[in-house]
């Protein structure tokens, strides 16, 4: 049932002169989620976002939100409003104070003076603000400017979140920052389709990632399992200067399949296959046969590995 879905498209597709940015997608993101949109520069994620804000008319296909179609008509203003859409390039008013350019904003979404000034108030502590309110906006730093753009976006309370690179540029701390804020905004109930490069900021935000190659959707899956079924599990070992008995001692285990030096001395990355026993198994072994290990811990490939492997995939 489309009811199911928070955001449901059906062959979508979007060509310019020719050029197809977006190839017959169907895209299912479940109401609450973080969806992750992971992809190269071109490869159609920002004319995707467009056509789900209702920014960019599809060449063919359907868009549902919330079960009700998707039109950039006047047919249904009010699932308009339940859209909260940030470009990665929406300029701000730098000669306004912080408190009227959101007041501006909630004049444009109808908000009558009780609720916006309620309403003010609450997403300028959301976004950790409201110390702000009466400074000019050419004064706030980056990170700043990017955490008011966001409250801009969920003035009017939308239940469904559209993030276009909202991280791009910003300094460690404000990516935390960032991640904070839309962590709460996922608790809240809200939906939220984010883009970003920064992959480590994806994987501990979202709960599903779709991977965009040439304007295909390539894959998309729960980031659970996304790493059970394509990230390896790798073995962390560092050794007290044994390092061919070591290796000695792991080419005679099935469940290794290569390994490589790490930069650090007597450090090695080893690709295994088995399961938490095989591990345990494979520990043991190394104590037995007396080599000085000084490390072992395992680990999955993140998601930044498996980007690459599909990309590489894709390629060959």
């Amino acid at each position: 049932m489309m009811n199911d879905w928070a955001i449901a498209t059906y062959g979508l597709t979007k060509r310019f002169e020719g050029h197809i940015a977006v190839n017959e997608i169907d895209l299912k993101i479940k109401s609450g989620e973080v969806y992750g949109l992971i992809g190269p520069n071109g490869a159609g994620k920002t004319t995707l976002i467009r056509m789900l804000a209702a920014a960019e008319e599809p060449t063919k296909g359907e868009i549902y939100i919330n079960g009700d179609r998707l039109l950039r008509d006047d047919s249904n203003p009010l699932q308009k409003k339940r859209l909260g859409y940030l470009p990665d390039d929406f300029p701000l008013y730098d000669d306004l104070t912080v408190w009227d350019y959101l007041e501006y904003f909630a004049r444009l979404y109808n908000l009558n003076p009780s609720v916006r000034r309620r309403r003010l108030q609450e997403v300028l502590e959301l976004v950790q603000l409201e110390n702000k309110r009466k400074s000019i906006i050419s004064t706030l730093s980056r990170g700043m400017k990017q955490r008011l753009s966001l409250a801009r976006t969920i003035i009017h309370e939308p239940i469904l979140l559209l993030l276009d690179e909202p991280v791009s540029g910003l300094d460690p701390l404000a990516r935390q920052q960032f991640r904070q804020i839309i962590k709460i905004l996922q608790e809240a109930g809200m939906t939220i389709l984010i883009s970003s490069h920064v992959l480590s900021d994806l994987a501990e935000l979202c709960t599903s990632v779709g991977i965009m190659e040439l304007g295909f959707l390539v894959e998309s899956a729960s980031l659970s399992e996304l790493y059970q079924r394509l990230s390896r599990q790798q073995i962390i070992l560092g050794t007290l200067g044994k390092m061919e008995i070591l290796q000695q001692a792991l080419r005679q285990n099935a469940f290794v399949e290569t390994w490589e030096m790490m930069p650090e001395r007597d450090r090695l990355k080893v690709n295994f296959t088995g399961e938490k026993q095989d591990c345990a198994d494979l520990l043991r072994s190394l104590i037995l046969a007396d080599i000085p290990l000084t490390e072992f811990h395992c680990i999955q490939e993140d998601l930044e590995t498996i980007f690459l492997k599909l990309g590489h995939q894709q390629a060959s």
